[in-house]
């Protein structure tokens, strides 16, 4: 039997960018260049990232041109606190994804390499509903990161070792 474990899709009316400026003026606060240049970086791609890479990436594709550290970390916190990131705590340090338009789903998280593979099951969605059932608990959502080792750093391990390894 074969199973799909992709994640779908979800439509949204509005796009990260709108999203995020009716955030901030429901809040009474400016919409700043920078801001709109940090969304529009951000969800131009999806990935796993934290805010140095941030920082670093976005220097990069911008030929150098920097973003204060204080405004990554004030845009991150918003942008989470707006619903559209979501960020994790792995391996003692903050994550972020994208949560708006992006379907529920859970992560492997390789503990070597730090790498996280994005998954999608109905019958963890089936158990977790009948757990909840018999406890009479109404679910609003959930997060699973299960930890171990990716296959490519299991290999890495358990490569026998050659004799060019000694010089």
């Amino acid at each position: 039997m074969s199973r799909d474990f992709s994640l779908g899709e979800v439509q949204v009316s509005l796009s990260p960018r709108e999203r995020f400026e009716e955030y901030l003026q429901s809040r009474g606060k400016r919409t700043t260049q920078q801001r709109r240049a940090l969304v529009d970086f951000i969800f131009e791609r999806h990935d796993h990232f934290n805010a140095d890479e941030l920082i670093d990436s976005y220097a990069s594709r911008h030929h150098g041109e920097k973003i204060s550290r204080p405004t990554v970390y004030r845009t991150l916190d918003q942008l989470v606190e707006a619903g559209l990131l979501r960020k994790m705590s792995l391996g003692g340090r903050a994550v972020y994804e994208h949560d708006y338009g992006y379907p529920q789903h859970d992560h492997l998280y390789c503990q070597m390499c730090d790498k996280l593979i994005e998954f999608s099951s109905e019958e963890l969605a089936t158990l977790r509903d009948a757990v909840a059932r018999e406890h009479d608990f109404r679910v609003t959502g959930h997060r699973l990161i299960i930890s171990g080792v990716c296959h490519d750093c299991s290999r890495k391990r358990h490569r026998r070792q050659s004799p060019l390894d000694l010089i």
